[in-house]
């Protein structure tokens, strides 16, 4: 019997002896086939079959697979929490470990548990999402609220508040991910700058420590642990529930585009756009990078009209360099007037090249889920389920022009195998008491080099290929100690996470002693290795 197949027998027998250890009654459905029921603690089953596992080793990283023993498929928070309970009871000689699992978007196997248990969040089951509609108040205590499951998706929350005329401060560029998992992450996106990552967003949350307890925490109560779960990595506890700030929503939005082709004056205009006096003159700014594309003004006109259409057709990029700053203005039919002269007010301070005004007219749904339109065109030409290596950093304002220069002057020779997001956002914004990492000054930008790579290719657009650019523009910046984090980490040793941590790292560890002392939870982060002394 293979080590594997060992574990997985040992966990059945484990679970199936629970009776005698606890007051639950575990009832199986059937110990010959693939999955039985908790019926007493809530409904949940356990899965053992061959699919399951194999998609429980899956995400859209697409490059590591690590198979649990079991998938967890919880109705309840107490499925979760006595599962972990469970594991926690067996000891530091056990090596199981569990991991919560999303809506799979981890970039290189962060959710998975290698021969230990994955929690299918997805699967739980709560009361539905409820809305606390607020008072007349500028206090975050009288805004209006949602709860909501940790294993819900952001994109069923906006559809749910939009209801109510409602809905959240914060997002990320796509919304088809689970609320646990971007919160335990930070959450970022172009409303960032005004108000914060999700994280900044949430009054509440209902946690499941490692040790199987259900814990209520927010700033108030239990402060510690919110903030510790909070950008935490998944390492402190599984998020069941969320308290979500929300306010009112828009109809529409002006969606701009508008090209630079000098660096300086780019970031000059977005640092002016995120700054206290103009906070209030966009409600989403963006930015990236086109590297030896040509053709791009032809690609937006599907979707972009320009203001200028003679001057538009002339403008030749002759594969230059060049910076498009993404704007969206939010507003309702009613305000369009006042909105325009708002929109043309702002603009006129820019400086950007004047044959590239492009601007459209949508839905406030449609600019949000807007990244999902290019999911469907991808996944009919089989180009979604692909490797993507991607590379998330925070670069600090004073540095980011040495990075510019140099990863995008050197190292990055194209952008044609995904977008390169360059934006920056406030520290203020941020809540230095959560796990989160970030350059210490007050503005920095986030760089997210977005490649897909086709599995087998031995070119430009390979995984070798483009793994290998990320490791130079890591190393440029480390070599160059240019201060920059990554955003979504990932490093295999302890010590690369202690400098990533740096000053945050005592505090982390001492977080993790207090509530996943047995290092149970997330081992796909591989921050902690379970029944290892790691105080």
């Amino acid at each position: 019997m293979n080590i594997i197949a060992f574990l997985r027998s040992f966990t059945i027998l484990f679970l199936s002896c629970v009776t005698i250890i606890t007051r639950f009654d575990w009832c199986f459905s059937s110990i010959t086939t693939s999955s039985f029921s908790l019926n007493a603690v809530g409904g949940g089953h356990f899965s053992f079959d061959e699919t399951s596992l194999r998609n429980a080793a899956k995400d859209f990283g697409n490059r590591f697979q690590y198979q649990p023993i079991a998938v967890m498929n919880p109705e309840s928070v107490s499925d979760i929490a006595n599962t972990i309970k469970h594991v926690w009871l067996m000891g530091p000689t056990s090596h199981l470990t569990v991991a919560a699992r999303g809506h799979a978007h981890s970039l290189q196997g962060q959710a998975q548990a290698p021969n230990g248990i994955v929690i299918n969040m997805e699967s739980l089951k709560l009361p539905g999402m409820h809305l606390h509609l607020g008072a007349d108040s500028d206090s975050d205590s009288d805004s209006p609220y949602v709860d909501v499951s940790g294993g819900e998706l952001w994109i069923n929350i906006l559809h749910e508040t939009l209801r109510f005329g409602l809905t959240p401060r914060s997002w990320t560029d796509y919304l088809h991910l689970t609320v646990g998992g971007t919160l335990s992450n930070a959450g970022v996106s172009g409303q960032a700058f005004r108000h914060g990552p999700q994280i900044s967003n949430v009054q509440q949350l209902e946690i499941v420590t490692g040790t199987g307890q259900v814990v209520n925490c927010s700033k108030d109560e239990n402060g510690e642990l919110f903030h510790s779960v909070l950008g935490g990595l998944g390492q402190f506890g599984i998020i069941t529930r969320a308290r979500i700030l929300l306010e009112p929503a828009p109809t529409m939005v002006k969606w701009i585009r508008v090209l630079y082709s000098d660096f300086t004056a780019f970031t000059r205009d977005q640092e002016k756009l995120i700054s206290s006096e103009n906070n209030n003159a966009f409600d989403y700014i963006e930015g990236f990078v086109i590297i030896n594309r040509t053709g791009l003004l032809n690609n937006w006109r599907s979707t972009f009209n320009p203001q200028d259409p003679i001057q538009a057709n002339q403008f030749k990029s002759d594969g230059r360099t060049l910076f498009c700053l993404e704007l969206a203005k939010y507003f309702n039919p009613q305000d369009i007037d006042f909105v325009n002269e708002e929109v043309e007010k702002h603009l006129s301070y820019l400086h950007y090249i004047e044959s590239t005004l492009f601007l459209t007219e949508v839905t406030y749904v449609e600019f949000l889920d807007r990244v999902h339109v290019s999911e469907l065109k991808l996944r009919t030409k089989g180009l979604w389920d692909v490797p993507h290596p991607w590379l998330n950093l925070f670069v600090p304002r004073s540095n980011i022009h040495k990075f510019a220069e140099v990863v995008f002057g050197n190292i990055l020779t194209e952008t044609s195998n995904g977008p390169v997001l360059i934006y920056p956002v406030n520290k203020s914004k941020w809540d230095n008491r959560s796990s989160v990492v970030t350059p210490d000054e007050e503005v920095f930008y986030l760089v997210g080099i977005l490649a897909s790579a086709v599995g087998d290719s031995s070119g430009n657009d390979g995984i070798e290929h483009i793994e290998g650019e990320n490791r130079r523009i890591l190393e440029y910046c480390e070599r160059n100690n240019l201060g920059v984090k990554q955003y979504l980490p990932h490093y295999n040793t302890q010590e690369e996470w202690k400098a990533h941590f740096g000053p945050k790292w005592e505090s982390f560890l001492q977080r993790k002693s207090v509530y996943d002392p047995l290092a149970i939870l997330a081992p796909g982060q591989r921050i902690f290795q379970k029944a290892i002394n790691f105080s």
